[in-house]
This record gives structure tokens, sequence and C-alpha cells, in this order.
């Protein structure tokens, strides 16, 4: 059905407002950061400061341990990327190539796993890694991400793997190809759209967290990461806004240098596992 040239004006009016609203949270924290404590504090509010202070990130970078922070969630994100990319690939393929006794239950009782909230699994898990030693180390951070992670990107992989036709494993099987070579050789490669997508996922979602962070690392400050780091630059009587909002455009960054390597397998990779 052709749109009126009213529709249209509309459609395109409805979009420029709703990336607006969502956007501007972000221009505000990057005009923060920028301002001096006096601008943020007037009222009205001021929508861009007088003299920007570029400053703020300069002295954000010298005075503070940004970049171990930065380093430290890298290195947990990028841990618990891994491993949960490494279960749920086969766990995922498994759900959806192998119809055996049990396999609809095990999937229901794998997304069931995903609604548990964080705060739920914090004391046994905390427990668990006392015992093995791992309270302060980023381990923990990695164990405890995967937990939340594994159950919904095997989800997502067994949406995409249902979209591949069984024929590419079947005619690589009657070249000489094992099951697993099947896999890695012609499955994954046409899935790499739904494994970028999976992967940044479980990378925000790691990068993300502060719960486990706090309760695992509370003790363990070359462990920290960035999200646990910028809550102690808050001060007792007075805070800099400006130096927290500048921490935070630092961990932004980070995830909208990999979103925007990743965009072109994004968006094909979020809506395969909705076609059959």
């Amino acid at each position: 059905m052709k749109r009126t040239g009213l529709q249209s004006l509309a459609l395109y009016a409805g979009v420029i407002a709703v990336c607006g609203i969502l956007l501007f949270p972000i221009y505000w924290l990057f005009v923060t950061a920028l301002s001096t404590l006096s601008e943020i504090r007037s009222l009205p509010p001021s929508f861009w400061p007088a003299e920007p202070q570029w400053s703020t990130f300069a002295k954000v970078a010298s005075e503070r341990p940004i970049l171990l922070w930065l380093m430290n969630s890298t290195l947990a994100a990028a841990g618990s990327v891994a491993l949960s990319m490494i279960v749920s690939v086969f766990a995922g393929y498994s759900l959806s190539r192998f119809s055996v006794k049990g396999s609809r239950p095990l999937g229901l009782f794998i997304l069931t796993a995903k609604m548990l909230p964080a705060t739920l699994l914090v004391i046994p898990l905390f427990g668990i890694f006392r015992s093995m030693g791992l309270i302060g180390s980023l381990w923990s951070l990695v164990l405890a991400h995967s937990t939340l992670i594994i159950p919904f990107t095997t989800w997502m992989l067994k949406g995409y793997f249902d979209t591949i036709p069984r024929e590419l494993e079947q005619a690589a099987m009657v070249d000489g190809c094992s099951p697993l070579g099947a896999l890695f050789r012609v499955v994954l490669p046409v899935a790499t759209p739904g494994l970028a997508a999976t992967a940044l996922y479980a990378f925000v979602l790691s990068w993300a967290d502060y719960a486990y962070a706090r309760t695992f690392l509370t003790n363990a400050q070359g462990n920290w990461t960035a999200n646990l780091g910028i809550t102690t630059m808050k001060g007792e009587y007075v805070t800099d806004w400006n130096e927290i909002s500048a921490a935070a455009v630092f961990v932004a960054l980070p995830i909208v240098v990999i979103y925007l390597f990743l965009e072109r397998y994004l968006v094909g990779g979020l809506t395969a596992g909705a076609e059959k």
C-alpha cells in the first residue's frame, strides 16, 4: 500500500522523535563531562557549556586508573564471550538438529534459567567461588557472567541454526565430512551474522555488569572493572559529576566501536531467528 506524503512525513517525524529520545541521554552525558560544576547545577540547565572543559577527560585519565579498569572489563567480557560462545554453539546446534527424548524440556529449562535475576545467584555463586579461591579474581566474573549469558545466547543461536538448511550439512557429509567437520566447515561460516550478533549481546551484557563485580571484586582494587571503579569516584561531601561523566564516556566508547565494527552483521543476526 503506497503511503501518502502526509503519512511519510508523520513516519519520519516519529522516527526522528524516537531517535532523539534515545540519543538525548548520551548527548547529556557528553555535555555534563564538558561542563563546569556551576553549569551542571545551574537552573535552567545549559544545553551546551559556554567553555567546554576538554581537560576533564585528560584529568580523569591521569588521576584515575581508568585504563586499568577498562582493561579488566575487557578481559572479563572477552573471557565471558569466549566461554559462552563455545558452550552456546554446541548447545544451540544440538537443540536445533537433534530430536532426542527430553530435548524440548531441556530447552525450556535453559530458557527458564535466563529468567532468574542476577541477585538470586549472587549468594550461591559467592559460596562456590570462595571455596574455589576465586574471590577477587577476574575468573569469578567470567564464570558468573557466563551463567547469565549462556541461556539466552543458546536460544539465539538455536533460532539461527534453525534457518540453515540441513541439506548443506548432508551434502558436506556425503563429501566426506564428519558431523563436527560439517558444523565447523559449513554451518558456522554460514552462521557468521548470527554468531556476531550473539557475541555482541554477550559482550554488552558482561560489560554492563555491576552487581557481580561489586560482590566478588570489592577488596581487589587491582581487578576492579570500569563500572565498579566509577562508583568510587563519588565523594563523601562533594561529587565531581563532570569527571564521573567523562569516565562514563570512556566506558561507553569500546561498545560504540565494537557495534560499528559488527553493525553489518547485527541486524541480520538478530532477525534471522524469526525466519523459517
